[in-house]
């Protein structure tokens, strides 16, 4: 592994051909920036927020992204895929602490999530096989366990840059969902991109059935999702699996947490979903998509999904650096710190309802026929729980305990 790189080049790919945007240094420890002259003369923007375009070298700030700007600290993944990335360092003899930002973005390289590149490219190798998701859970588990070593590059190519705290796959799939490839880099032409979660071990067996079921009631009430599977398991309740909304084909998008654009650090939750709403707003300069927002929140809070924290929400800018808020991912049933609402609502946290809701709505002016509709849609789509989870597989213990605490 080589460690110690000084200059990193950043660029953008949509899909036809690499174009600048500039390059990233280290010196004495501290991060610097400078957009190249190509991109200057374009008139998109990667951050419009915390690093608009500007000419001469910008220093960084150390916190809260380990001395990157959110719009790269984006494309580095964290929990799972750091927990990968740093045994494979300790298997080489080199300690995390020595390890650099800049030598973290070289290993996303070329194969990131969204648009962004990074060269010199040191991703991990890949080739195109068939996967099997039980032999995978297993694996993934014995790493949990701080066994498997041998397995570590390929999990790592698996994993490409994705983030969150359990374990992912990047994989290809065929238009029949049954042969699985390994899909971080290029795919054929017949396979999409897709990503696929295992549990850990402080997860149940059917954490990917109950997401799977929070997926399909996120699109009954309304909710713009990308394409959902629930793959079958010998072992578990299956596994839960994503279509990537990063790509379309060939072409790729720039995607954009919020944690990202406003450099909020989600481990120590500080926004609003007032804060969002006014984000989209401001990003997309469109009320349809603070609407989309809106029923996020809405839905996080009536189907008591607490871990709706800065990185769980995301924006799209496509070639023409049009931005628009991004589907759904990450919905499920879950606590928050506390156990309240990771994200305040109208500055409630604990108890977040309906009334917190209305209000929220209100300040971003939305219709209050909006508002109605768009509870009543999630309600019925949340009644829908009970029997979805039994179709696929839910215990009954996480059954009754979920609909304890959903909002119809």
């Amino acid at each position: 592994m080589k460690i110690g790189i000084s200059s990193v080049k950043v660029g953008l790919d949509f899909g036809s051909g690499i174009q600048s945007v500039g390059r990233l240094a280290i010196r004495d420890h501290r991060i610097y920036f400078e957009f190249s002259e190509e991109f200057l003369q374009k008139a998109i923007e990667i951050s419009p927020l915390k690093l608009p375009r500007q000419r001469g070298v910008i220093e960084l700030p150390l916190r809260p992204f380990e001395g990157l700007a959110g719009v790269f600290a984006d494309s580095l993944p964290d929990g799972w895929g750091r927990l990968l990335f740093d045994r494979k360092l300790r298997a080489n003899g080199i300690h995390p602490s020595a390890v650099s930002s800049l030598d973290r973005l070289t290993y996303v390289g070329l194969w990131g999530l969204g648009a962004l590149v990074y060269e010199p490219d040191q991703s991990e190798p890949v080739d195109a096989h068939i996967i099997d998701l039980d032999l995978l859970a297993n694996q993934t588990e014995e790493v949990l366990k701080g066994n498997a070593e041998e397995v570590l590059n390929e999990l790592l190519a698996l994993n490409g840059s994705s983030a969150g705290a359990r374990p992912k796959a990047l994989i290809g799939l065929d238009e029949t969902k049954s042969i699985i490839l390994h899909g971080a880099k290029k795919l054929e032409n017949d396979f999409k991109p897709w990503i696929v979660k295992f549990h850990t071990m402080q997860d149940g067996q059917d954490a990917g059935a109950i997401e799977y079921c929070y997926s399909v009631m996120a699109k009954d009430a309304g909710i713009i999702m990308p394409d959902t599977h629930l793959f079958h398991s010998q072992r578990r309740a299956g596994y839960f699996a994503v279509k990537r909304f990063d790509r379309i084909g060939i072409i790729r998008q720039h995607m954009h947490t919020v944690a990202g654009l406003l450099h909020s650090d989600f481990r120590t939750p500080s926004l609003d979903y007032e804060d969002l709403l006014n984000l989209t707003g401001a990003l997309t300069k469109d009320i349809r998509e603070v609407e989309k927002m809106f029923r996020l929140a809405v839905f996080n809070v009536l189907a008591h999904n607490r871990d709706d924290h800065a990185k769980n929400f995301s924006f799209l800018m496509d070639h023409s650096g049009a931005w628009k808020l991004a589907p759904g991912y990450d919905l499920t049933f879950s606590g928050g710190p506390s156990g309240e609402q990771s994200t305040l609502v109208y500055g409630e946290g604990k108890n977040p309802g309906i009334d917190h809701l209305t209000k929220l709505a209100m300040e971003a002016n939305l219709s209050k026929t909006t508002v109605n509709n768009v509870i009543d849609q999630t309600q019925t789509a949340l009644r829908k729980w009970e029997s979805l989870a039994s179709e696929f597989g839910v215990s009954k213990s996480n059954i009754l305990l979920v609909s304890k605490f959903l909002n119809i």
